[in-house]
């Protein structure tokens, strides 16, 4: 394949960071910081597109991993090489990494150090995805955010050179929460994969059933378990305001986008009346802007 549809393989999936909940690499950071932040979001987001099967058709990405055009359906082989070209990564010999993406990850990882373990775990927890389908309890889930999300907030603090036990704990807490908040906003998505992220005890507790969550508008039952969650999220969202009261400059501006992000989206999913089965309540930019203000301000007056 030609370096140039190469280098949209990896543009394609690039391009999704404006469709995030929060600012992936804003323009106010270093050049580097922006580098290696889409660097990692690249991976991210490669690997849940596979997880997803989500990929460009036309089976590039399976091509770049070493594998024949028709096996991009097959999520657990594209999961596999997508491991095989990680260790590619990290390895010191040998062959370079084949898939445009991990390419360019390499020269972020040498350059911060990096670890494997962070991208492993979301390898893993796309894997996942393909053999659990239903989570019993909020604690089963909270196992699952553990790698399908805090990995990337731990990478952040890592390409920041702001690693500590405290701020893992907090940035743990928010990258939860994101990812709850983004289970929510996609329910009916979710569903139509066959995936529900909302926990049996809590479908149980409000009487909900999975027929309840198929139709087009939710009901006074289902409304209330998304309020429940949005709750949830949000108390985990607090841990955030410490976090980014404990850094300073560009970082906090950017913590607080990733906070502030999550906070605005809550606002859309109550906005909604906490209806999310027509389709994702997405927060405007205004409610952004202002959310990520609050973010701020709280974390000075507790700093």
């Amino acid at each position: 394949m030609t370096s140039t549809s190469q280098a949209r393989t990896g543009d394609a999936t690039l391009e999704k960071a404006a469709y995030e909940n929060f600012p992936v690499a804003p323009f106010f950071l270093p050049r580097a910081w922006r580098d290696d932040l889409m660097a990692v979001y690249g991976y991210a987001r490669l690997v849940d597109d596979i997880g997803d099967g989500d990929l460009a058709p036309g089976g590039a990405d399976a091509r770049h991993l070493g594998l024949e055009p028709e096996q991009s359906d097959d999520r657990l082989a594209m999961l596999d090489a997508l491991e095989t070209d990680l260790h590619r990564v990290f390895a010191t010999t040998g062959r370079e990494p084949r898939h445009p993406l991990l390419r360019a990850l390499r020269p972020t990882v040498r350059r911060r150090a990096l670890t494997p373990e962070p991208f492993l775990d979301l390898i893993e927890a796309n894997r996942q995805d393909q053999k659990v389908r239903r989570y019993a309890t909020y604690a089963e889930l909270a196992a699952y955010c553990e790698l399908s999300a805090n990995p990337v907030g731990r990478l952040v603090l890592a390409l920041t050179g702001t690693t500590s036990p405290e701020h893992v704990r907090r940035s743990d807490a928010v990258c939860t929460a994101l990812q709850i908040v983004e289970h929510l906003q996609d329910v009916a998505e979710d569903l139509a994969r066959d995936r529900i992220y909302l926990p049996a005890e809590d479908l149980d507790r409000f009487r909900v059933t999975e027929a309840d969550l198929a139709v087009p508008s939710a009901g006074a039952s289902v409304r209330a378990l998304i309020a429940y969650e949005s709750e949830r999220a949000s108390e985990l969202l607090k841990e955030g305001v410490p976090l980014v009261g404990s850094v300073d400059g560009r970082l906090r501006l950017l913590l607080a986008g990733f906070v502030g992000g999550g906070r605005a989206a809550l606002t859309a999913v109550s906005a909604a009346g906490f209806d999310v089965l027509p389709g994702p309540p997405k927060p405007t930019k205004p409610t952004m802007l202002r959310e990520v203000a609050v973010v701020l301000r709280r974390a000075r007056r507790e700093g």
